[in-house]
């Protein structure tokens, strides 16, 4: 039987239940959200004489709960038009609509008496074989079904999602006590092709996978840092980015989510695993009790571990809490010797090495936080999953975390971690020696482009399922490695495809990843059929190296500078020219430089969470390789007789003007900075690369041909750079914009107005790259420009002067 989704019902619309209703919306479902009915009147409706048969106010804690979660940032949808494929209702009122959907998702409160009346009252409009599913966090699953009907329980398990829903990719599927197999297969595959997550099949244990070793992780922490005699900013610094972690790290993380859920689940752990050998460690420390009877949850009572504040003249302050004296103190910075030895090492996965080695406090730190992880995990197989790399998918895809317990055990080495545990008293499971007995000196390994996992039944490497809609550029790089040089790979991806991928720092664009961009078209025009330039770290490209601008600009090597960006402008033109089809694959940040280029590729297949556009003006210039001249041809192409023309190319103008970024790939359709009938949207990022792929094969195989070059810009002259300049005028007299602000947008307005022409003509591409790059290179000849430059070099943010 094929089962496909084309609605679902939610069932609960507190922040859980709208994230999940709106990503469903996100990609394409229509959805039914319900929640329950008020019991009373607020003040507002009673002003208006409602009363509680009124529609309005039966549907209001449905309405209130999604509208909220529209406004919130960042935003659980992709683009807000898509909201309106979701439908509001009560569960009195329409309640029996769920007859006609296909999956029904109850998010409804963490008690097992609630969630089995609402089963019960379900099953009464259920239609027999729709799939129904609870997004428990930790009840067992095989509680709530009990009482319910063969067909009910056939067709019921959690689903669990991780929150926020749109951004987290975890999704644990708990099968009950009679799941048919089916069902869980049909919800894995989903998950993974249509959600856009990584979906894990865990047992029905509590806290399931990735909360039960992510909160042993931060409740180990808890604990630590007192022996340790550390502070909380300390303990930010050694568990975040440096691992490879998010930057909220340990206690900016739980005041985020809510200490208090954090409480809950913990909690739950220590009442339900009696037999777990380290249960005492999910008993709350003193001061976690003493913040609970404080009610300082984190940002939600806006105090937990931080505090904000107003600091003199009102300037916004963070305040870190003592975790000796409980009283809240300024921010103390934290540094130790280990992780400076860590700051030459690009690669997350290769730092571990070096930070177990540590001889300072940070050092002891890693070594005791690593050895009673790799303890725990190793000792949760088989109690909570056979399969030891569903342990590492779960922390990756629900926590954050770069690599997986196993993975950085590996990264370590497998005996190294054994010593450290040791030395800190601790064993791992007895499975682990028995590995290293049979021959096996590492969790995974890889083979022909593919992941293998140790099998403990099996005692062997075995292929994780799951692979073949992927290709993993780690797996491939070595043996499918065409050219190299220091900014970028070049792999053979099979089937005549050439993949271009960056490994400049934050992928920037630069000399020598322009020279592999060249290198690697000329090699695809002569041996190969198509190329795809993509990558699969935190982000396609934040854009040129603007360290190497900046250098040229203030030692006044003009002349090198005008061949480096007229060389930017000649690969962007490559890419949009060559014999062969190019296609893009952006995602994450796509910035400057990162967006021309995807501008410039025949098509681009877009992760949906790809944040897109043209900012050059955070560092005092304009799109200089090809991006200004690009928003000009798209603007042409887009106007129709009878439109006001210069409307349009203002649209466009502002988009550059004002540094506009999308929050989705959706939004970047509206920005202009992707096409729709030319550029298509992945929402799970492991499938890009493999997609990108496909695109570029079936371009070939359809008989592609090198576009001929453009001399058919149609620009306003005159007519639009006077409407542009009075607008600047205005804008800086009013005080929107500085003096230099205003300079940089009048060298914009000169560039997609096509100069001063007297009247609107048709130009080449060329025409207008030359201009772009003459208003690009007096801008670097000033000094605000070169300040702006520096500032972002060495502070990450732009500086308005």
């Amino acid at each position: 039987m094929t089962r496909r989704i084309k609605s679902v019902a939610v069932i609960g619309s507190g922040i859980m239940g709208s994230g999940i209703a709106c990503h469903f919306a996100n990609i394409g479902v229509e959805v039914l959200l319900l929640d329950i009915v008020p019991r009373e009147l607020n003040d507002k409706e009673k002003a208006k004489g409602l009363t509680l048969e009124d529609k309005v106010v039966r549907n209001r804690l449905v309405n209130d709960s999604l509208t909220a979660a529209l406004k919130s940032k960042p935003s659980p949808i992709y683009h807000q038009k898509f909201a309106s494929r979701i439908t509001t209702g009560n569960l009195e009122d329409d309640i029996a609509k769920v007859g006609q959907v296909d999956w029904i998702i109850e998010v409804v409160v963490e008690r097992l008496d609630i969630k089995k009346m609402v089963f019960e009252n379900l099953e009464k409009y259920r239609k027999p074989g729709t799939l129904i599913t609870s997004n428990t966090s930790g009840i067992p699953i095989n509680f709530m079904s009990e009482g319910r009907s063969d067909d009910f329980q056939k067709h019921f398990c959690g689903t669990h999602f991780f929150n926020p829903a749109r951004y987290l990719k975890l999704f644990e599927i708990i099968p009950g006590p009679k799941t048919d197999p089916a069902v869980l297969e049909f919800l894995n595959g989903y998950g993974e092709q249509f959600l856009g997550k990584t979906s894990v099949v865990a047992k029905d244990t509590p806290a399931f996978i990735g909360n039960r070793i992510g909160i042993f992780s931060i409740m180990s922490l808890f604990h630590m840092v007192k022996e340790l005699d550390m502070t909380i900013e300390e303990v930010d610094k050694l568990s975040g980015p440096v691992i490879g972690r998010p930057k909220s790290a340990t206690f900016r993380t739980v005041d985020v989510v809510g200490l208090d859920t954090l409480v809950h689940v913990a909690n739950g752990i220590a009442e339900n695993c009696p037999d777990d050998e380290r249960h005492e460690l999910f008993k709350l420390p003193d001061f976690i009790n003493t913040m609970m009877e404080n009610k300082w949850l984190g940002s939600k009572t806006g105090q937990g571990f931080y505090k904000k504040v107003k600091g003199e003249g009102g300037k916004r302050e963070i305040l870190s809490l003592d975790l000796n004296t409980l009283d809240y103190r300024a921010k103390k910075r934290a540094s130790f010797a280990t992780l400076e030895m860590t700051k030459t090492i690009d690669n997350v996965v290769d730092r571990f090495k070096v930070l177990v080695a540590g001889k300072d406090k940070a050092g002891e730190f890693y070594r005791k936080t690593l050895a009673a992880l790799f303890a725990y995990v190793s000792n949760r197989i088989p109690e909570i999953t056979d399969d030891l790399y569903k342990i590492d998918d779960a922390m990756k895809a629900g926590f954050g975390w770069e690599h997986g317990p196993f993975q950085i055990w590996d990264a370590i080495g497998v005996e190294k971690g054994i010593e450290i545990m040791k030395a800190e008293g601790l064993e791992p499971a007895a499975w682990v020696n028995d590995m290293l007995a049979a021959g096996s000196s590492s969790f995974y390994t890889v083979k022909d482009g593919a992941t293998l996992a140790y099998d403990i039944p099996k005692k062997s490497q075995e292929k994780v399922p799951g692979q073949d809609a992927f290709i993993i550029l780690d797996n491939i790089r070595k043996t499918s490695e065409v050219f190299k040089n220091s900014g970028v790979v070049v792999e053979d991806l099979g089937d005549g495809i050439l993949n271009v991928e960056f490994q400049s720092k934050m992928n920037t664009i630069g000399g020598d990843v322009l020279a592999g961009l060249n290198k690697a078209i000329d090699m695809a025009e002569k041996d190969y059929q198509g190329l795809v330039v993509g990558n699969q770290g935190a982000n396609f490209s934040v854009g040129a190296n603007i360290g190497m601008i900046f250098m040229m600009a203030v030692e006044q090597e003009y002349d090198e500078l005008n061949m480096a960006i007229k060389y930017f402008q000649d690969s962007m033109m490559r890419m949009r020219y060559s014999s062969i089809p190019t296609i893009a694959a952006p995602h994450g940040m796509t910035l400057g430089g990162g967006c021309e280029l995807t501008m410039h590729a025949d098509r681009a297949v877009v992760a949906a969470e790809t944040y897109m556009g043209l900012v050059e003006f955070g560092v005092g210039v304009i799109p200089g390789g090809g991006g200004s001249k690009e928003m000009a041809l798209r603007a042409a192409d887009t106007f129709k007789k009878n439109d006001v023309e210069l409307n349009v190319l203002q649209e466009y103008f502002l988009t550059v003007g004002m540094a506009k970024v999308s929050t989705s790939a959706y939004e970047a359709f509206d920005l202009g900075v992707l096409l729709k009938g030319r550029d298509s949207i992945v929402v799970n990022k492991d499938r890009q690369i493999a997609t990108a792929k496909k695109h570029a094969m079936l371009m070939a195989e359809s008989g592609y041909t090198q576009p001929p070059k453009r001399k058919d810009v149609k620009v306003l002259g005159k007519q639009a750079l006077g409407m542009f300049l009075v607008g600047t005028d205005s804008m800086e007299a009013s005080h929107y914009i500085s003096e230099h602000d205003k300079k940089i947008a009048n060298k914009l307005a000169y560039v997609m107005a096509g100069g001063d022409l007297s009247e609107p003509t048709m130009v080449s591409e060329q025409y207008l790259l030359d201009i772009e790059r003459e208003a690009f290179l007096s801008l670097c000849t000033e000094r605000k420009t070169l300040e702006r430059i520096e500032h972002m070099l060495k502070k990450g943010k732009p500086l308005r002067n």
